[in-house]
């Protein structure tokens, strides 16, 4: 069955190139997610103009990949107790999120947070929530990382080939 999910977690460059490494991946693109500016441009989102946050729309076989996989996953690779930055890059833009637009995938995300936070001392910050838009990023921004592999990103993509390590 196939799903969608928009994930926020700081640089979209690292998000896309970690995710299109996984087997049931069909489909990814960047862009900016819940923008109180109609079709932002990247210069518009990195002003904080726009509320915009740069997030990665995935699109997998849950039948492959599970939604709880790539929860787990995405909390793997983001810190999420981080408000408004992930690793070097600050602004709003890089807050985390996890949004949809499906009220039963919604349901489960919730869930799954609040499983995990069970686990932890620190509050999660990462935003969950409904997504009330997408845009898709400038040409550039897609599989960036790929065109550029010396480019720069917080998250370590290799990560991606090793089993996940976080238990939920």
């Amino acid at each position: 069955m196939q799903q969608t999910i928009y994930l926020a977690g700081g640089c979209f460059w690292g998000m896309q190139g970690y995710f299109d490494r996984l087997k049931g991946v069909i489909e990814s693109q960047v862009g900016y997610a819940n923008s109180q500016v109609e079709s932002p441009t990247y210069e518009q989102v990195c002003s904080g103009a726009t509320n915009a946050t740069e997030t990665l729309k995935l699109t997998f076989d849950e039948k492959i990949l599970s939604l709880e996989e790539v929860l787990a996953r995405f909390f793997s690779v983001i810190d999420p107790f981080a408000l408004n930055y992930q690793g070097n890059d600050v602004g709003t833009q890089y807050r985390s999120g996890i949004y949809t637009q499906d009220s039963k995938m919604l349901e489960t995300i919730q869930k799954f947070v609040e499983s995990y936070q069970k686990k932890l001392s620190q509050r999660i910050v990462t935003e969950v929530g409904e997504l009330n838009n997408f845009y898709v990023a400038e040409s550039y921004h897609q599989k960036y990382l790929m065109k550029n592999p010396q480019g720069y990103c917080h998250i370590d993509l290799s990560a991606a080939l090793r089993p996940l390590s976080l238990e939920f």
